[in-house]
Parts: C-alpha cells; sequence; structure tokens
C-alpha cells in the first residue's frame, strides 16, 4: 500500500528529472484593532513617503529627476519605459524599500532548488550570509531573507484529480514559516497550476495567505492551457491570469487590513506572459516580473533585456542558480555588482 507521503515524494521525485534536465520586522506587522471590543477602532496606517518611492524607482532605472524630465519633454519620451507607470503602493509596502533575497524549491527533492538540497541548518546559514552580501552591497536597499516554497508542483503523471499536480500537505508549509521565522524572513507559495487553474488552486492556500508574511508566485511555465503533461512544452498566462492572482491577493489584503502582498511571476520567453499591457498593480499587491532562466552570465543579461526590460508592469527579479549557472558552458552566477548594471534594477533575487 502506498502511503499519502510516499505519495508526495514519488512525484515531487518524478518533476525534479524535469528540473535537472529541463529546464524583518516589517513583514511581522499587523494592523488590527486599538481594542478588541471595539472592532471599528484601528490603528492609522502609516503613510507611504511617495518622494523616497519615485526616488527609488528612479535609481532602479539608472535615472535621475532631471534626466526623467528630459526624456518627457523628448522626442524620443515614449522609448522611456522605466519607471513603469503603475499605482502607488498602500503604506507598508516592501518593494522597492527592500530588496528580496529568497532561497528557493522544494523539501522533498534536493533537484528542485536549494531547500531540499540542505540541511535545513546549512540552508539557513547560507540564506543569511547571502542576505548580508545583498545587504552589503547596496546599503540603501537592505535585503530581505525569503523561504520561496513551491507547494503546489506540477508532475508528470495525472494523479487522482487528473490536473497533472501535487499539493504539498500543511505540515510541509508549516515548515517553510517556521523556517522563515528563525531568519526572519518572509515567505512566498509558488504555484504551479499544470492543468488546473489558479481559481481552482490559490484558495486551497487561503489560510496561509491570509498572513502577513506570505506571500505568491504563480508559475507560467507549468500552466498547460491546451492539457499537455507539464515538462512536455513551456506553458503560458495571459494577463487575466496574473490579474485574477493580483485581484484574489488584493481581497485578502483588505479583507485582513494587511500590508501589501507581492506578487511573483516567473518567466524566461515571451510567449510565457501574453498581453503584458494589460496587467494592472493593485495598491495592495505589488507584481514582479521574474526572470528565471539559466545559462551563461552573457545569456541571462540577454534574456532578461529582450524578454524582462522591454515589457515593463511593475517591478523585476532575476533568478541565479547554483549549479546551471555554472555548468560549462556557463560561466558563474551574476555577482551583486553585474545585477545593479541591469536596467531596472532587480528587487527580487532567488536562488534555485
Amino acid at each position: 500500500m502506498i502511503t499519502k507521503g510516499h505519495a508526495v515524494i514519488t512525484g515531487v521525485a518524478v518533476l525534479a528529472l524535469v528540473y535537472t534536465f529541463g529546464y524583518s520586522n516589517l513583514v511581522l506587522s499587523e494592523y488590527r484593532s486599538v481594542a478588541a471590543d471595539n472592532p471599528e477602532r484601528f490603528i492609522p496606517l502609516p503613510e507611504l513617503d511617495k518622494a523616497d518611492y519615485d526616488a527609488r524607482l528612479l535609481a532602479l532605472a539608472h535615472m535621475s529627476t532631471s534626466t526623467l524630465a528630459s526624456a518627457t519633454t523628448s522626442a524620443t519620451s515614449t522609448l522611456r519605459l522605466w519607471p513603469a507607470d503603475a499605482v502607488y503602493p498602500n503604506a507598508g509596502a516592501i518593494l522597492p524599500f527592500k530588496r528580496i533575497v529568497a532561497y528557493y524549491g522544494n523539501f522533498y527533492s534536493k533537484q528542485m532548488g536549494v531547500l531540499g538540497e540542505y540541511p535545513a541548518e546549512q540552508m539557513l546559514a547560507m540564506l543569511a550570509s547571502t542576505t548580508a552580501m545583498w545587504t552589503a552591497a547596496d546599503p540603501s536597499t537592505p535585503a530581505v531573507p525569503a523561504i520561496h516554497y513551491i507547494a503546489t508542483v506540477a508532475q508528470a503523471t495525472a494523479g487522482k484529480e487528473g490536473k497533472y499536480i501535487l499539493r504539498m500537505p500543511d505540515d510541509q508549509i508549516d515548515h517553510a514559516l517556521s523556517l522563515a521565522r528563525q531568519v526572519r524572513g518572509i515567505v512566498f507559495l509558488d504555484v504551479q497550476v499544470a492543468q488546473s487553474t489558479l481559481q481552482y488552486e490559490l484558495p486551497q492556500l487561503e489560510k496561509y495567505l491570509k498572513m502577513p508574511q506570505v506571500h505568491l508566485a504563480i508559475d507560467p511555465e507549468f500552466s498547460m492551457k491546451h492539457n499537455e503533461r507539464p515538462g512536455t512544452v513551456i506553458g503560458t498566462f495571459d494577463a487575466a491570469d496574473v490579474n485574477y492572482a493580483a485581484q484574489y491577493l488584493a481581497g485578502i489584503v483588505r479583507d485582513n487590513h494587511l500590508p501589501p502582498k507581492v506578487l511573483i511571476v516567473h518567466r524566461f520567453t515571451q510567449d510565457m506572459v501574453t498581453n503584458y499591457k494589460n496587467i494592472e498593480p493593485l495598491p495592495e499587491v505589488q507584481i514582479v516580473m521574474d526572470m528565471d532562466g539559466f545559462g551563461s552570465k552573457e545569456k541571462k543579461r540577454g534574456t532578461y533585456n529582450r524578454v524582462i526590460a522591454p515589457e515593463p508592469v511593475q517591478f523585476t527579479g532575476i533568478k541565479l542558480f547554483y549549479k546551471n549557472d555554472v555548468r560549462p558552458p556557463a560561466n558563474g552566477l551574476l555577482t551583486p555588482a553585474e545585477v545593479f548594471k541591469l536596467t531596472p534594477v532587480p528587487v527580487y533575487v532567488q536562488y534555485q
């Protein structure tokens, strides 16, 4: 007889083959009523420092106020893409005041990322060291550590629901939360919908998404719109999918009086995200388009400049692979100094 635990491990192990060969204090804050017996008296939200916010966006775009004014009045102003034109976030937003440094993976698999490859104590020490490295490289934007856990895993077999997914049990997500607490960090729950949908999968995680320190990531690579088997083709999300996820999170933020959530959208090809101009960041949700392709430094810069930079949404991120980015002919991980030369500068850095 195969137990649920064995089934989970087996399913994740199958997908690991696809990965191997294919491819603060801020977060502990809570907005609540001043008195439990007076739910209508809420602690006033702090105000967003819009001047600081705007200045930071210009810095990410390697621009100053004077160069922005020049670009705005020039004949080529339509060519200026960054900073992206997006709504101001509510107070308490993480970005762009902090940089998020995340370790990615699944605890059942050593092949899917750093989270499952090392013992917890060693992994957390690595994450703390890496976070400190990014803070030292840019002290004006302190780094926040994050546990980026794949909570809904696409797999090569259909499973009992026929959706080609495996949802991680609560004890594994609770473990991710525990690890993040140990480094005073945040958590991303990553969803690979395969032949399911965001509309069906996100409510499965709602009890966690209601927590102020828990954020969301969605992966178009494993969104099989035409019922393909995950890993056989690169999947896709449309702007409508991204907007659904953002609106779903925004509802949770409003209903639970939370600071803004961060929504990560992975991407390394043009077709992985369609109709980007229709994606709408919200005051409650900050959207990061994350370039997660691997390879040489030149290839990663090329993909970033071809896929991410020309299609502005709000913020950008980049994934660094401890193994695939150093495997010949690749020539090593991008350093913080090299990442800072990208336009715009990523505010989310993920390690796999």
